[in-house]
């Protein structure tokens, strides 16, 4: 039996997340993360794609990715294969980095991609205990580069998309929904 084929939508965000296996720590510090991104920058220079939420926890990742013209697939497949291989040179290890292929689910309205960017940015306050009083304070988080108005260092983080889903492309309107608890978040949006 063959695997399973991912539904790829071309121009489409899709929610792209994957686990550690075992679930155990994959991204110990600061040289992993940076090896995450400078590997999306050479996927980026040979097919161009478009990040507009990301976090790159501890043992897992959430990424909101517009592939572009290659799939996600080959994206998503080109990115594990060469985080393993630097995963494993750098400590000394064989075997599995992930704890299975990636998961990915195409995000086709506005609405969707609101709820999901604000699921992903969320992560690191919705640990127990969370692992930052405030979003913005996790620099592995595209969050920090809206709510603080920083150019993002890679060409392919993508800080426009989002905010045009609201009026004026107010990234600020966005931050506010993004900070909102879930009971919340349909007050913010009756707003709009």
């Amino acid at each position: 039996m063959g695997r399973k084929r991912r539904e790829s939508v071309p121009d489409a965000y899709h929610h792209v997340y994957c686990r550690g296996n075992n679930r155990e720590n994959i991204f110990h510090d600061e040289i992993d993360m940076i090896e995450v991104f400078r590997l999306f920058k050479m996927i980026h220079e040979d097919t161009p794609i478009s990040i507009s939420a990301f976090c790159i926890m501890t043992n897992h990742y959430h990424i909101l990715l517009k592939p572009g013209e290659a799939s996600i697939s080959k994206i998503m497949g080109t990115f594990s294969k060469r985080y393993t291989d630097y995963y494993n040179r750098r400590y000394d290890r064989v075997g599995h980095v992930f704890q299975q292929r990636f998961n990915s689910s195409p995000i086709i309205d506005s609405h969707g991609i609101l709820q999901v960017s604000k699921y992903i940015h969320r992560n690191p306050i919705n640990t127990n205990p969370p692992i930052v009083p405030k979003m913005e304070d996790y620099h592995y988080s595209s969050y920090h580069y809206y709510k603080n108005s920083i150019e993002p260092p890679y060409p392919y983080i993508n800080l426009h998309d989002i905010p045009a889903l609201l009026p004026d492309q107010n990234i600020q309107l966005y931050c506010k929904y993004a900070e909102t608890a879930d009971e919340e978040t349909q007050f913010i949006s009756k707003n709009w």
